[in-house]
């Protein structure tokens, strides 16, 4: 059964489409770590990724091979081996999160003193 959304996108939107493909907290961060064009197996995206949990990453990438934002193969051997690489669409997506992790950056004393007070 393929994973259905339980708010349906708002098509009329731009923002909200776009917001739709990028919302999930690592949706941007595989990307990102796609973006050189260079297929990675599951267990490479998990390694880089430390902090989340497997199977989110394994649910975002199903959603993202849905989305057309990576492609998925899947090579014919035992143990069956699967590697993920970014689609011209999701590279169409890297200026947003360049600009995501710019504006991150110039910002970045605001968020030090709210997560500084945290701890």
């Amino acid at each position: 059964m393929a994973y259905e959304r339980k708010i349906p996108v708002d098509l009329n939107c731009p923002l909200r489409l776009t917001m739709s493909l990028i919302e999930s907290k690592w949706k941007s961060c595989i990307l990102d770590e796609l973006r050189g064009g260079e297929s990675k197996r599951p267990s490479d995206i998990h390694k880089l990724l430390p902090e989340s949990a497997p199977r989110v990453l394994d649910l975002q990438l199903k959603e993202m091979v849905g989305d057309g934002l990576v492609e998925k193969k899947i090579y014919p051997e035992l143990p069956p081996r699967s590697e993920y690489k970014i689609t011209e669409l999701g590279k169409s997506l890297l200026p947003i999160i360049d600009s995501m992790m710019e504006w991150g950056k110039d910002h970045m004393e605001v968020f030090e003193k709210k997560y500084k007070k945290q701890r």
